[in-house]
């Protein structure tokens, strides 16, 4: 199988991981990305068997209304049963580095207010220690220089991602050659320095299952 059929079966896997426990009044928790969007285009005919969806980003958002999905804000909801999304990179303990699309921030927050997060990826995303994707940082913008000069401080190549602002009017830098031996300390460290607005490290709150797409099928991680 190419990657775009591991993406579709993973997003398959992951209906299939969820549609037994959708209720009338669910409401999912959904990511952002092309794995995400698969994963969206087949709610669709599901939509009359749970109750609507927060999403991560305005994109996510215009993709289920189109599906006649209701989007709820997250506000009103507190919290939810599940969150789908996709991965640039993920370990095996189900740390991750996400932001490739920048919706880093909402995700996490998302991703925060999830009973059980559902993680999406082909086999290339599944890798031994994270950093080889660059490392998404949202930052406040008249911060960014002064950030940029932390994350060399903690051995990054920090490179400004020229013409993205991200739906909450920030800024991206991505930390290139930053191999990352603890995920969990570092994602800490990272978003202590100030004008930080979250980075993408998914370690404090990683995921709770991983559907993985390989050539022989879907495999599902679980640590708990």
């Amino acid at each position: 199988m190419n990657q775009d059929e591991l993406k579709a079966a993973v997003a398959d896997a992951a209906i299939e991981e969820i549609k037994s426990q959708l209720e009338k009044d669910t409401i999912l928790g959904i990511g952002t990305g092309s794995t995400a969007n698969l994963f969206i285009d087949r709610l669709g005919p599901l939509r009359h068997h749970f109750k609507g969806a927060v999403a991560s980003s305005k994109a996510s958002a215009e993709r289920l209304e189109k599906l006649g999905i209701e989007v709820f804000e997250l506000n009103s909801v507190g919290t939810v049963p599940f969150y789908i999304d996709g991965a640039d990179e993920v370990n095996t303990h189900l740390h991750m580095i996400k932001g490739g699309g920048a919706a880093l921030t909402r995700e996490k927050i998302v991703a925060a207010c999830a009973e059980r997060f559902i993680c999406i990826a082909d086999g290339s995303k599944y890798v031994p220690q994270l950093g080889h994707f660059p490392l998404p940082v949202e930052v406040i913008p008249m911060a960014r220089s002064y950030v940029a000069r932390e994350l060399v401080a903690l051995g990054a190549e920090p490179v400004y991602r020229q013409g993205v602002v991200t739906d909450n009017g920030n800024q991206i830098i991505d930390c290139y050659e930053f191999m990352i031996a603890d995920p969990v300390a570092m994602e800490a460290r990272i978003n202590a320095i100030v004008g930080v607005v979250t980075n993408g490290l998914f370690a404090a709150r990683g995921a709770d299952v991983l559907l993985l797409g390989k050539e022989d099928g879907v495999e599902r991680i679980a640590l708990k």
